[in-house]
């Protein structure tokens, strides 16, 4: 009796959803799962950085072809806007650049585009002018589809899903203001009848921006999973000899030198086509462990090898930023306290040494007598 008494038997748990955790655990990760679908917008750094990967890539293409801005998108182009709005009869797509076929149109509807290209990149009014780089990216890539790639593919599904995110929550001309509005300003007391409309438009925020994110992910996911598989299917990429063909490409050859110093090294192009076709299917299934980090550093070192062996910037910078958005928000978090930390030891004067001769640190500029 006394050893039942200094050890007395568990208590039996009262809730039911604890007698049987093999029949409720998945429906209560289900209920969890809603919570945070609709709770907080979730991945806001990853956000941030989609936005600001994006509008500088698109500004930086629009500069890079200022100099053949007529001949690609305006009046002097060989696909006139008459051609261009045939097709848009048969394909349903709509650009602004075809409005009219004034050359001062045309001039002004680019000048608009550099700014809101980057007035998205710095995140002001962000609502606005995510609705709006859409519309830009959306007008340009219509107006001659016949010349655009892959990256300007992603780059438009990108930037139409960014369009439901909130993405100017951080690093942001957005959060900068609202970080220095006063509290009252911030937080306005509202009516209690109005309170409700208040949560309901939270819960669509968050509801909204998660499941844009969601989609980019998915998106990512399919597009590396199709090309793997695809490139199983291939005869080249079975003997390794794919990449070879590929640097032997004349249309993609910017440094013709550089391509052919890679294909002297047969054996080190066949392991990274088999590498590339590995890392391909198998990042769907890398997201949900540490696996992923060394994944997306040999995907860096692949896009980074496209652009610069194959000229595909546009194409390379497009996936790399996308890859961005599999990094939780610790990551950019712990990154941004680094890079605090180490601006703060530059600007931090140096201490005296202690070891100096007391005169020395007290007289200060006074000059000493060394008779």
């Amino acid at each position: 009796m006394e050893t039942e008494r200094r050890t007395p038997a568990p208590r039996r748990s009262t809730d039911p959803r604890s007698e049987d955790t093999g029949t409720t655990s998945l429906p209560a990760r289900a209920r969890a799962l809603a919570t945070l679908l609709v709770e907080r917008p979730v991945s806001l750094y990853a956000a941030a950085v989609l936005r600001i990967g994006y509008g500088f890539l698109y500004l930086a293409f629009l500069l890079r072809e200022f100099p053949h801005r007529d001949a690609i998108w305006g009046p002097g182009s060989p696909w006139t806007p008459t051609l261009a709005r045939e097709l848009f009869d048969q394909t349903g797509w709509a650009s602004v650049l075809t409005l009219s076929d004034s050359r001062t149109y045309f001039e002004c509807c680019y000048a608009a585009a550099l700014v809101v290209s980057v007035l998205f990149t710095l995140g002001w009014r962000t609502r606005i002018l995510s609705v709006l780089f859409a519309v830009v990216v959306a007008s340009f890539h219509a107006r001659s589809i016949f010349m655009t790639d892959g990256g300007d593919n992603l780059i438009l599904l990108m930037t139409v899903c960014l369009v439901l995110t909130a993405c100017g929550r951080r690093w942001s001309l957005d959060a900068r203001r609202a970080r220095t509005r006063p509290a009252r300003k911030r937080f306005p007391s509202l009516p209690v009848p109005l309170l409700p409309l208040g949560d309901a438009r939270r819960t669509l925020t968050a509801t909204l921006h998660n499941c844009a994110m969601f989609v980019i992910a998915a998106q990512v996911c399919f597009l590396y999973g199709s090309a793997g598989l695809y490139k199983v299917q291939g005869g080249t990429w079975g003997n390794g000899t794919a990449l070879h063909y590929v640097l032997n490409l004349q249309l993609f050859r910017p440094w013709p030198a550089l391509s052919h110093l890679a294909d002297q090294y047969p054996l080190m192009i066949a392991i990274t086509g088999y590498l590339t076709v590995l890392l391909q299917v198998a990042f769907p299934f890398t997201l949900f462990g540490r696996l992923k980090y060394p994944v997306l550093a040999a995907l860096l070192g692949m896009h980074l090898g496209i652009a610069l062996l194959m000229g595909l910037p546009l194409f390379s910078g497009a996936m790399i930023v996308a890859d961005t958005v599999f990094l939780p928000d610790r990551f950019y978090e712990s990154l941004a306290q680094r890079t605090r930390s180490l601006t703060h030891r530059k600007n931090k004067p140096a201490p005296v040494p202690a070891s100096l001769p007391q005169q020395t640190r007290t007289e200060g500029t006074r000059p000493v007598s060394h008779h």
